[in-house]
């Protein structure tokens, strides 16, 4: 299987649905996956698109494969640049590369810096009880070892 024209193929799809590429690969028994997004979420019609290009373009009397074209699952975690733009605004949980763990709300991706913000209960300074206290954290991409959205139920 020619990945270089597969992945032209793929380029084409993505420009015309205006989508992003989370991963692509071809095995040695010729299954190409790929897996492909857009800012709003990708829509069937889109997935559908993406195939159809690639699909329609290879010739299976010459080389035969099997093609799965998919967008990442609600427990996936995030790969690129885009899925972070995409998740602002919901709760993620970071595991970086020094081992911390932080879960909280994606307020922002810029510079490669992901702004996390959480609420938590701490002890007062004087006297009984606790207070609610807003914590923010600035992580950036490098040090990120896994980042996957915290599905919430209402």
């Amino acid at each position: 299987m020619d990945k270089a024209k597969v992945k032209e193929l793929l380029d084409r799809a993505l420009e015309q649905e205006s989508a992003f590429l989370i991963d692509f690969s071809i095995s040695s028994s010729n299954v190409i996956n790929v897996s492909v997004d857009t800012l709003e979420g990708i829509t069937l019609k889109g997935l559908t698109a993406v195939s159809r290009m690639i699909e329609h373009n290879l010739d299976r009397e010459v080389e035969d494969f099997e093609l799965s074209v998919s967008s990442p699952g609600v427990g996936s975690p995030l790969l690129v640049k885009e899925q972070y733009i995409q998740n602002i605004g919901r709760d993620l949980k970071v595991k970086t590369t020094n081992d911390e763990e932080f879960v909280g709300e994606l307020l922002s991706f810029e510079e490669e810096i992901l702004t996390l913000q959480w609420e938590e209960r701490v002890p007062k300074e004087v006297g009984k009880g606790k207070v609610t206290v807003k914590n923010e954290a600035h992580i950036a991409l490098a040090d990120v070892k896994e980042a996957k959205v915290q599905v919430r139920f209402n």
